[in-house]
């Protein structure tokens, strides 16, 4: 899908190459910043690491928005994990989510350049915030669930 998302987007960008007032009006820019998303989410949650922008080509601005985005997308992921139990890659995911967001705080350029940005950027900020409580609750009651299990109390044991 992905790949069927980049033919539609550049088949948008061709035909309208001549047209700067309907390529530049924001629509492109969107679906710019929808494929940076699913592009780096799949990169990160197949464990390919963050995709450069080159290697998305996209606006940079579509691709620092696609970030911010990710991050909601990550979260998904980690909680499904979570529920999984695998929270050694949670605190990976968890890592990526971080490492982008002090990438993007130090996008320290104008709205009109970045485009709404900052806003992202403070509500990527606060999923962070949810998932790391988030995950550790689940860390602590992973190891409250070892340790009554290694001590014979496992939890549908009685007392």
């Amino acid at each position: 899908m992905i790949a069927e998302a980049r033919g539609y987007l550049d088949e948008a960008q061709a035909g309208l190459g001549e047209h700067p007032e309907i390529l530049y009006a924001g629509f492109v820019h969107d679906a710019q910043k929808e494929l940076a998303e699913a592009l780096i989410t799949f990169a990160l949650v197949t464990g390919r690491g963050l995709p450069a922008p080159d290697e998305v080509g996209v606006m940079p601005s579509a691709f620092l928005k696609g970030m911010a985005e990710s991050v909601g997308e990550l979260r998904r992921h980690l909680l499904d994990l979570m529920r999984q139990g695998e929270l050694a890659r949670c605190e990976e995911l968890l890592g990526a989510m971080d490492d982008i967001y002090y990438l993007l705080v130090s996008m320290d350029y104008p709205d009109g350049i970045t485009m709404g940005l900052r806003r992202l950027t403070d509500v990527a900020r606060s999923i962070i915030e949810r998932t790391r409580g988030d995950f550790t609750t689940s860390s602590i009651q992973a190891g409250l669930r070892a340790s009554l299990e290694q001590h014979g109390g496992g939890p549908a044991s009685p007392r």
